[in-house]
């Protein structure tokens, strides 16, 4: 049909992010497009934006339920080091896609635990809609844990690696 777009043309990456920037420039929490056979849904992750406040990033999913209740009561912790849990940042997904640990299947991984990171180092690929996109761990230290496997689905936020910012 010459009157009617293709599905792919209605998923255009480009497309896509026109709609992002229409949410970000209207404060809209949720676009939601169909056209023929094809749909299209935007959400915000997360609660909403207070006044003020840096806006909510997006994902093509709703957000994840809350976690179980806190403890009742914790002891406090001794005086003489800090945690370890307060030197440890999570690099965090920026989008939903698939996890890649490496550009391609017979090379190394881009980081491994032990491995020295900085802001720009390229720590993963996350693809999504065929677009292969680097993810810098955009903070200094050691790689302590790689939290998903290769070829996993990931969501928008989701932890992939802990980072020992100490060192």
């Amino acid at each position: 049909m010459t009157g009617s777009p293709s599905n792919q043309d209605f998923f255009d990456v480009r497309k896509i992010r026109r709609l992002v920037d229409l949410m970000n420039e209207r404060d809209l929490t949720e676009i939601d497009l169909r056209q023929g056979e094809a749909r299209i849904r935007i959400r915000r992750a997360g609660e909403p934006a207070m006044a003020g406040a840096a806006r909510t990033p997006l994902a093509a999913s709703p957000p994840a339920a809350p976690g179980p209740p806190p403890a009742k009561e914790a002891l406090p912790a001794p005086t003489a080091a800090p945690p370890m849990e307060d030197y440890i940042v999570l690099v965090k997904s920026p989008m939903v896609g698939t996890f890649y640990a490496a550009s391609d299947p017979d090379s190394p991984p881009y980081v491994s635990i032990g491995d020295p990171v900085g802001p720009e180092t390229v720590v993963c690929i996350v693809e999504a809609m065929k677009v292969f996109n680097q993810i810098p761990a955009e903070v200094s230290g050691t790689i302590v844990a790689v939290l998903v496997e290769n070829g996993e689905p990931v969501e928008y936020g989701r932890p992939l690696f802990k980072v020992d910012t100490r060192k």
